[in-house]
């Protein structure tokens, strides 16, 4: 039978690019919070011998996982042949070791939690530094779907002469993907954090490139403060007022407004996490990968 793909709210676009690209049906979820915090969920369309799926990107992800976890918790007691997750921002990554005694580890405390609900995941560009994949955390297969074809694509039909630009040592590897797709020089800046506020950022050499527009690259935009700190030291350095991409679109508070105020020419990012910059669609790739994991 056909799968039944379930979309939590503010995912226009991508449960109609699976249901697509799959011959799934779109289901209904109801989901409602009661006044003492708990959440109530409900499946209204049957899932008994089929195959369910649930989109759900965790931006917010307080507010969102348990109830990813009850649909997926709920779908197997009602009899779904097994549960897909696809989650285009995975949360609960970033804290992927101990740094002081007695922390959770809470890229693992979720990944077992996931696992114990779901069959597969989906993902795109988890947050991935001392997990060498998502393996390492998550005991159920996974896809990861890369952005940087899309953003490379985006870069080389957009923008004249791009630089490429990592905000840290990190990102090395990643822009160095995205610049290669996109035939465009790349550079990497030198990063300090004092803190969750404090970003202090260095950037090399840069004379050669004062022809070119530098276009900035990370994977996870959330305070803004590492991309407020380039734009800022590129500026000083000579260079064009750079163009910021992010894959996640997170903008914690007023992040985003403070990004533009610092001089970014243009903030663009994926369409993992609903917002107003998004420009760069991996709808068409996450559904594919969607297709791959239904027919394992």
């Amino acid at each position: 039978m056909k799968p039944v793909i379930f979309a939590f709210p503010a995912h226009a676009g991508l449960p109609q690019s699976i249901v697509a690209r799959v011959g799934g049906t779109a289901g209904t979820l109801f989901l409602h919070r009661f006044p003492d915090g708990e959440s109530y969920v409900r499946l209204d369309t049957p899932v008994e011998g089929r195959e369910a799926v649930f989109v759900c990107s965790l931006d917010n992800p307080d507010a969102k996982l348990l109830q990813l976890l009850f649909a997926a918790a709920a779908a197997k007691d009602l009899g779904a042949t097994r549960v897909g997750i696809v989650v285009p921002y995975l949360a609960y990554m970033r804290q992927d070791v101990r740094f002081k005694p007695g922390e959770a580890i809470t890229s693992v405390s979720v990944g077992k939690l996931v696992s114990g609900v779901a069959d597969w995941l989906v993902t795109v560009d988890p947050h991935l530094h001392r997990h060498a994949t998502l393996d390492a955390v998550y005991s159920i297969p996974s896809t990861v779907v890369p952005a940087a074809p899309a953003i490379s694509a985006w870069i080389a039909a957009s923008v004249a002469r791009p630089l490429l630009v990592g905000p840290d040592g990190e990102s090395a590897q990643w822009v160095a993907r995205v610049a290669a797709a996109a035939n465009a020089p790349w550079i990497v800046l030198d990063k300090s954090r004092h803190g969750d506020r404090d970003v202090e950022v260095s950037a090399p050499q840069v004379d050669r490139y004062r022809d070119r527009t530098p276009v900035l690259v990370d994977d996870i935009v959330s305070t803004a403060h590492t991309m407020i700190a380039a734009v800022g030291r590129l500026r000083e350095a000579g260079l064009a007022a750079p163009i910021c991409i992010g894959v996640h679109a997170l903008f914690a508070a007023n992040a985003y407004d403070e990004l533009k105020a610092a001089g970014a020419a243009r903030i663009v990012t994926c369409n993992t996490v609903p917002h107003a910059s998004n420009g760069i669609d991996v709808n068409a790739a996450v559904a594919e990968a969607v297709a791959g994991m239904i027919r394992a």
